[in-house]
């Protein structure tokens, strides 16, 4: 049987990971991985070639080579990282240039990997947030939404497949600490809204099987996550697992935003957007969605288990 090939961008990453992860470990599902990579050289890509994956250079930034390590291709996973650079314009540059490069390679299917426009809930005009990257709430939401477009505008078939909140934010930016009290306290910008969250893997587990689902869902927006909790349930489920008491002590907007790293201001705005607007977007994300797609999508509590180590020492 020829197998469908699939070309994943990020393959050596998390989201791309899963997914090239997901079909090698089905090998009877029909598909085969392409691994799109700036650096077929590196462990990661050594360790999908190990596994059978086929690995091709191939940089984002350059249509030109997207569209040389599409050909033959059935479809292709795309997606951006725009924390690597934290530019829109150049976010930008590469959606366009993997869409026109889909269109020129006549895939079947393509899954984009975006988030919604926080715009259209959260105003330039609403003096609570400021405007970010001149005309952006949340630039790494946003800039994505926008780009939606580059594909339908070249004719791909596209299914957009909307992320969230990654469980593995809580291995450094929202660790637990101990407090000055003694108390293990989990600080989360959320106050007493519910936050969806997903593991990494799981994204791209959810577009194998959107793969799998097939053509039926081009043109739709397939919103993840692996579990909705509030502040309060993810402390108590950090609890359970560590064995001591975990508050959950949230920490304001403002103290988001005067954190000392870069891009603060983009997650400060989008915690905002969360609180705010957690019927639209909490709201959109049930987890059984997911489930139908990816029957091994991890809820908090089992996520939190395979790490436990990296809590403990």
């Amino acid at each position: 049987m020829t197998k469908k090939i699939i070309a994943v961008v990020g393959a050596t990453g998390q989201q791309g990971g899963g997914l090239a992860r997901a079909i090698l470990d089905d090998p009877d599902g029909g598909f085969a991985v392409r691994a799109l990579t700036r650096d077929p050289s590196s462990p990661a890509a050594a360790a999908l070639a190990a596994r059978g994956a086929e690995v091709v250079a191939a940089d984002i930034d350059d249509e030109a080579s997207v569209r040389a390590a599409l050909a033959g291709a059935y479809g292709a996973y795309f997606m951006t990282a725009f924390w690597e650079y934290n530019d829109v314009a150049r976010e930008q540059a590469q959606a366009a240039a993997m869409a026109n490069a889909a269109a020129a390679a006549g895939l079947a299917h393509v899954v984009w990997s975006t988030l919604p426009d926080t715009r259209d809930h959260v105003p330039l005009s609403d003096d609570r947030v400021p405007t970010l990257a001149g005309a952006y709430t949340v630039p790494h939401f946003d800039s994505k939404a926008e780009a939606d477009d580059y594909f339908r505008t070249a004719g791909v078939p596209t299914t957009f497949l909307s992320t969230t909140f990654y469980f593995e934010a809580f291995l450094d930016f929202f660790k637990p600490v101990r407090d000055p009290d003694g108390v293990l306290a989990l600080h989360l910008p959320m106050g007493s809204a519910p936050l969806p969250g997903i593991a990494a893997e799981d994204i791209g587990r959810t577009a194998y099987g959107i793969f799998r689902r097939g053509v039926a869902l081009v043109g739709a927006t397939v919103a993840v996550s692996g579990e909705v909790l509030t502040g309060a349930e993810y402390a108590a489920r950090f609890a359970k697992e560590l064995g001591e008491e975990v508050a959950y002590r949230p920490m304001s907007i403002a103290d988001m935003r005067a954190l000392p790293f870069p891009g603060t201001d983009d997650l400060a705005n989008m915690f905002f957007y969360y609180t705010e607007h957690a019927d639209y977007f909490a709201g959109s994300r049930d987890p059984r969605h997911a489930r139908e797609l990816n029957p091994r999508l991890q809820d908090f509590a089992t996520w939190l288990s395979a790490h436990r180590d990296a809590f403990t020492g």
